[in-house]
């Protein structure tokens, strides 16, 4: 295939599609529901406006939390400029919305009320706040106990203003941003994705006019861009100039991309430039069409395809090596050590750190690769459950380059994943 092929398809992947007419649909109806009993009027779906990744147009299919401001009236203020008022005028926003959706859950947190349909796995976070003159918006904490101040317009006009700049480009590369944090578990919010894309559209025009054949070489640049960033603890939102937080480490994984990238070039126009660049943004790339001579059965199954996914938290596995007589070693470590892992040593596959509130489920993918495994007929690669809580017990069987990931699930949507190669330098039986 060629480039422009490759990422005209993986756009077109990640479009939102016919979710769009889901959100607009569960909008409105918390809109009425919200306008019946702060104004008192049937059927009005104004005073609220989408923000988040949705409100800035740089959403991707899969997408599970949907950011929603309601504007309360203005002569309501003085009622809840106490101490008590964040909370009162959330309880309040919940109580209609539970009057609405009384099967659903519905709850206060922090800053908003969580409305999490279970039909679709949607979540609305629908934000109750008082409109400025400057247009800005004040919005309840109940934890700091008082009204704070946000300013979402001015992220959604410098989205748009850059993406007008730069030929929709900008908007393009956020979404394949999300698609690269989603497939390989990088904890990166969405604002500041846009932060971040929206920085390196302002240090360079190369790309301001190009086409989707020229994205090999964006993709690659924005990852270079990514890796050599210094560590900070927040970045200023663009438009805003508001701090967003940054929850973990992202150039690591971003100069793993970075170098799959500069593979998938030198690749160009071979079935294996597809494989590079999905490692890079996952299963929207479309793979190359090649004529199969395969003696096995594909048996891979992919999370994407199961579950809605959205990496917002973190998790990290590893792998517990034993055999009677030897002492216990950990995967990573002996990695690292360049130690061999044989054949017949107990695998067990351990979450060892993970940053999502419980209850969660997990999952894992056991995935065999090689000629011993396509010889036996046995790549596996379907997702299965835990052995026993956050582990995942195996065993180490033949030659070849596995690989074992873990998804993090937080009501039906993938939140975290990890990965580990698991290298078997033997082939005996």
């Amino acid at each position: 295939m060629k480039t422009s092929e490759i990422f005209d398809a993986l756009l077109e992947n990640l479009k939102v599609g016919g979710t769009a007419k889901v959100v607009a649909s569960r909008r409105d109806e918390i809109t009425k529901a919200l306008n019946k009993d702060f104004r008192q009027k049937d059927g009005c779906v104004d005073y609220r406006l989408m923000v988040g990744s949705y409100g800035r147009h740089t959403a991707i299919k899969g997408i599970s939390d949907l950011d929603m401001i309601f504007t309360i009236p203005g002569h309501l203020r003085s009622s809840y400029s106490s101490e008590t008022g964040p909370r009162r005028i959330l309880e309040r926003v919940r109580d209609v919305l539970r009057g609405r959706y009384p099967n659903t859950d519905v709850r206060v947190d922090q800053c908003v009320v969580r409305v999490q349909f279970t039909s679709n796995a949607f979540k609305f976070e629908v934000q109750p706040a008082f409109e400025n003159a400057d247009r800005s918006f004040d919005y309840p904490d109940t934890s700091a106990k008082k009204w704070k101040n946000t300013k979402p317009r001015d992220e959604i006009k410098a989205t748009k203003d850059c993406n007008d700049r730069t030929s929709k480009n900008m908007r393009h590369l956020a979404r394949m941003a999300r698609a690269w944090k989603n497939a390989n578990g990088v904890a990166v919010g969405g604002l500041l994705i846009d932060t971040l894309v929206h920085r390196f559209f302002s240090q360079t025009t190369k790309y301001d006019s190009a086409s989707t054949g020229s994205f090999d070489c964006m993709a690659r640049d924005f990852f270079e861009f990514l890796k050599n960033e210094s560590n900070q603890d927040f970045y200023l939102a663009l438009g805003s100039n508001q701090r967003v937080k940054v929850k973990a480490r992202f150039q690591p994984k971003a100069k793993k991309a970075y170098n799959r990238c500069l593979d998938a070039i030198d690749n160009e126009g071979k079935a294996s430039a597809n494989k590079k660049w999905r490692e890079v943004f996952g299963t929207s790339v479309p793979l190359a069409t090649v004529k199969s001579s395969e003696l096995f059965s594909n048996t891979e199954q992919f999370i994407e395809d199961q579950y809605p996914v959205d990496v917002t938290e973190t998790v990290a596995i590893d792998c517990e090596v034993t055999q009677d007589g030897w002492r216990p070693m950990w995967l990573r470590e002996m990695r690292r050590s360049r130690t061999p892992l044989w054949a017949r040593k107990r695998l067990k596959f351990k979450v060892t750190s993970c940053t999502i509130e419980a209850p969660y489920k997990v999952k894992w993918k056991i995935l065999n690769r090689g000629e011993e495994a396509e010889r036996r007929d046995m790549i596996r690669g379907q997702i299965v459950e835990s052995t026993r809580a956050g582990i995942r017990d195996e065993q180490s069987n033949f030659r070849g380059e596995h690989i074992v990931e873990c998804y993090i699930l937080k009501d039906e949507v993938v939140v975290a994943r990890d990965r580990i190669d698991v290298p078997i330098v033997t082939n005996s039986a």
